[in-house]
Formats: structure tokens, sequence, C-alpha cells
């Protein structure tokens, strides 16, 4: 019994410790991909303000080593899809995934790190509205007060922002609202035919209907300044360590989500963000003011319980599933006595 028990310690111990590990490793690679792209497009350090051309960099990099993985070394089964359904669903999809991606890309310019957490809080209630908006979500007037909340301690921390861009944080905005709206659509769009993909897999599909959409802007915006950039020669290591990591952070995002939970990925967002304004204030010498941290921590507490909502609406859900199930298996087991008292009866009367 001892030994069974403590077979049992170690297996949970161990399910712990794995939960720690990919939460630990999406939190690093997703402070090196935000860093390691500020690092690229600020123009006070690399000075390669470019966002289009690293954005499509990535995507024909992810593009790549997805296709390389499922049709080259067979590694991954690619998802059986029509090219009604590839067009209805996952092309507008790629659509709001690259205007995401450039627009927040393009935040960097102008904006610090830290403050580009702050406006990132912003994120339950643009995909709370925008579900509301597509009848995915019930409006609730206790979850919208909860959602001005947020929207207050984000305007507190953007009124104390010292490097205050309008442009920057219209960017910043922008990219939040098209993410957002990606999730609501991936759940109308695909969760809702049965259709789940795997960071290869959507990669796979998702990243080249990206690269298709950017290249357009990219010809008239970016490649007229890049020809006329004669200096600047294309680093190898830089861009493709860079692309290295996102391709990697992608991978990660599956391992946290898959062997935890979407929950436990928002919670390690919360930690990693505070890293990252800890980071952006002592290493890059961001200015963060307290006027910053106070509006950025009412903010917090307002996703903090729109979080612990959801859990409780989750565990609420489960159990009602699990309810549900053990009246469905105490009916089925009532009909199946009666059906052999009613047999044993003819059987006497016979």
């Amino acid at each position: 019994m001892a030994k069974d028990g403590g077979s049992i310690s170690d297996g949970l111990l161990r399910k712990i410790l794995l939960s720690y590990a990919y939460v630990g490793l999406w939190i690093f690679l997703s402070f090196t991909v935000i860093v390691y792209n500020k690092y690229i497009l600020d123009p006070k350090m690399y000075n390669w303000p470019f966002p289009i051309s690293l954005t499509l960099i990535h995507m024909a990099f992810c593009s790549s080593i997805a296709f390389f993985l499922i049709r080259i070394l067979k590694a991954v089964e690619p998802v059986s899809m029509s090219r009604q359904l590839y067009i209805s669903s996952v092309v507008p999809i790629g659509a709001l995934y690259s205007l995401s991606l450039w627009l927040s890309n393009s935040a960097y310019i102008y904006l610090s790190v830290s403050f580009i957490q702050m406006l990132k809080a912003l994120m339950p209630v643009a995909v709370y509205t925008i579900g509301v908006l597509f009848k995915k979500e019930a409006f609730k007037s206790d979850t919208m007060c909860n959602m001005i909340s947020i929207s207050l301690g984000v305007a507190v921390a953007a009124y104390g922002e010292a490097r205050f861009d309008s442009w920057g944080v219209c960017l910043q905005l922008g990219a939040v609202a098209f993410e957002a709206t990606r999730l609501v659509l991936i759940q109308i769009l695909l969760a809702s035919k049965g259709i789940s993909l795997n960071p290869i897999t959507s990669l796979y599909y998702v990243a080249p209907c990206c690269l298709v959409f950017l290249l357009v802007p990219w010809i008239f915006v970016e490649l007229p300044l890049l020809k006329n950039n004669s200096s600047f020669q294309f680093d190898f290591v830089i861009f493709g360590t860079n692309s290295l990591c996102a391709f990697a952070l992608n991978l990660a995002v599956f391992l946290l989500v898959g062997k935890t939970s979407a929950l436990t990925m928002n919670v390690a967002g919360v930690v990693k963000d505070w890293l990252l304004i800890a980071f952006s204030w002592s290493v890059i010498k961001d200015t963060v003011t307290p006027i910053n941290l106070f509006g950025y921590g009412l903010a917090f507490l307002g996703v903090g319980y729109y979080n612990h909502s959801k859990l409780q609406a989750l565990k609420s859900k489960e159990a009602q599933k699990k309810t549900t199930q053990t009246d469905e298996e105490a009916g089925r087991l009532l009909e199946d006595r009666e059906g052999e008292a009613a047999g044993k009866k003819s059987d006497s009367e016979a």
C-alpha cells in the first residue's frame, strides 16, 4: 500500500513539475520573442523599422518548417480540409492574423515594451465584446462592469505613460481588436465544425495565407524603402534565430494549452507581463511611472477576477456534466433492473 501511495505521489509530483516546466518554457519563449522583436524594430537598437518585412520573414520560415514536417518528414498528419472550407474559414482567420501581427510589431517602433504589455490587458475586453456581438458570449451586466474596470485601469496607465504616442497606441489597439476577432472566428468557423489545429497544422494552413496577405502592403509600403536602403545587409543569424524563436513559441503554446489549460496560459501571461515590465524598466531603461503601475494594477485585478469567474464557470459546467452523466447511468441501471424483474416475472408465469 505504501508503495502504491508512493508511486501515486511520485506521479503527481512529476505532473506538477511538468506543468511548471511548460509554463516556464512558454514564458521564456514569449518573453524572448517580444524583446527580440523590440530589439530589431526599435530605431535606438538594431534600427530595422520594417514590421511587415519582419512578419513576412516569420511567416515564410514557419510555412517552410511546417511544410517540411508534414509533407517531407510526415511527422504530423494534415487535417482533412476541402477548398471551400479553407476559403470560408482559414482565409479570413489568416487575414486577421496577418493584420494582428503587422500592427503589433509596428507598435514596438513607437511604444515601450512595458506600455505595450499594459495595453494587451484589454484582450479579455475585446474578446468578450466581440463574442457578444457574434452571439458567442451571453451579455452579463456584472461581466461588462468588470470589462469597464479593466478598461479604466488601462486608461489610467495610458494617462501616466511618459512616452505616450497616439499612433503607437492606435496600432496596438488595432492589433488587439484583430487578434480578438480571430480568436472568436476560430470558435465559429473551425471549432464549431469539429476541426482543431495544432501549431504545426495551424502554421501549415494559416502561415502561407498570412504571407499572401502581407505581400500586398509590403510591395507598396516597405519594398521601395528597402530598395533605397543600400546600407542594409540581411543578417541570417539575427533573423534566423528570431524566426526560430517565433516558431518555437507556437510549439510552446500547444504544449502549455494541451498539457494544462487555456486558463493556465492566461495566468502565466500575467506573470510574463510583470516580468516584461520589470525588464523594460531595469534593463531597457524605459520609464515606468507610479501612475502606470497603479493603472495596470487596476486592470490586473480586473483580469484576475475575469479568469477566476471563467474558472468557476468551467468547474460548474464540469460538475453539471458529471451530474447529468450520473443521472443517466442511474436511469439506465434502473431500466435494466426493471427489465430483469419483468423477465423473471414472465418466466415464473410461464
